[in-house]
């Protein structure tokens, strides 16, 4: 039992008697409703005591407590502002929306990224037109959070925006998080080809990577010629990509450049090229792999005789 109430120690005039109380309220039996005293101490004079408040809040969806948390998204101090943020963007109830939508068009950008990124989840259709107007914002930091609201809501109207963000955008991870945005588009929008085709060209290799990876989740086949010049990018990384979008695609036309792979000094890179020969199961693989199956890496040999099988179950000779 405790010394003093757990009321008592909320109310102390030391900021950190009344800090560890709000810390130990979740663990508390003196208290079956927790979240009145919680929100109160949001409105505490001590930073840390709104912090730690902040954190405790984390899974309350009631409608009382975003109300009394979502304001402060405009705190005077700058790690209240980063606790709330994250416990926003842990909400997981759609109704939540409606405590951060009027933080979308916030004049303060860090205010508006943070309620973006909070409300992303969320998938609401509330939040697309602020999404949308935020592509235009002069802070890098508003347009990734916009851009990745408008990916998660998967709305055919926002691709025209999204491809030209990500051929144009001045900051590189915008225009990344928009290429990986475009992975709900399909061949029949036009637009999203030529853009990912840009995007394999970009001179900032993580945006690379991003658009070999996307071009596999919009199914296109279009998308495999780029690929197989991916496969010759001077950074493993995206070559490692290029070549899982060319197993996932069953790229036949990729198969001579994933062959090329299997010597590549990197081992990441030769398992990737393993695996995607053995989803595309073409029967030129097999000798090729056949070589690998004394590669030095353990995971690559074991990666071939799984591949060497599945081609010749499928009906593959050499």
């Amino acid at each position: 039992m405790l010394a003093t109430s757990i009321h008592e120690r909320l109310r102390n005039s030391d900021a950190g008697v009344r800090r560890i109380a709000v810390i130990d309220l979740p663990y508390t039996d003196e208290e079956d409703d927790i979240a009145p005293l919680l929100i109160a101490a949001l409105a505490d004079g001590d930073a840390t005591v709104r912090l730690e408040a902040a954190k405790a809040l984390e899974g309350f969806e009631e409608p009382e407590v975003l109300a009394a948390i979502a304001p402060l998204l405009k705190d005077e101090d700058a790690d209240v502002r980063a606790a709330v943020a994250y416990t926003l963007a842990e909400l997981k109830d759609p109704a939540s929306a409606t405590a951060l939508l009027p933080y979308l068009g916030d004049a303060d950008p860090e205010v508006q990224a943070a309620a973006l990124q909070a409300v992303k989840a969320l998938r609401v259709d509330a939040a697309f037109d602020p999404a949308m107007a935020a592509l235009a914002h002069s802070d890098a930091k508003v347009r990734r959070a916009a851009v990745s609201v408008l990916g998660y809501l998967k709305k055919p109207q926002a691709i025209s925006a999204l491809t030209e963000v990500a051929a144009h955008d001045d900051d590189a991870e915008v225009r990344r998080v928009a290429v990986g945005a475009l992975a709900f588009a399909n061949d029949a929008d036009v637009s999203v080809h030529p853009a990912l085709s840009r995007a394999l060209a970009d001179p900032v290799w993580q945006v690379r990577e991003e658009a070999a990876t996307t071009f596999a989740k919009t199914g296109s086949i279009l998308g495999v010629p780029n690929l197989v010049r991916a496969m010759d990018d001077e950074f493993w990384q995206v070559r490692v990509k290029a070549a899982r979008s060319l197993g996932k695609l069953k790229a036949r036309d990729g198969v001579m450049a994933l062959v090329e792979a299997l010597i590549h000094p990197v081992s990441n890179l030769r398992k990737e090229a393993v695996i995607a020969l053995g989803e595309i199961g073409d029967p030129r693989a097999i000798t090729p792999l056949e070589r690998t199956l004394r590669d030095p890496d353990p995971d690559v040999r074991k990666l071939s005789k799984l591949a060497l099988t599945t081609i010749q179950m499928n009906g593959g000779a050499a």
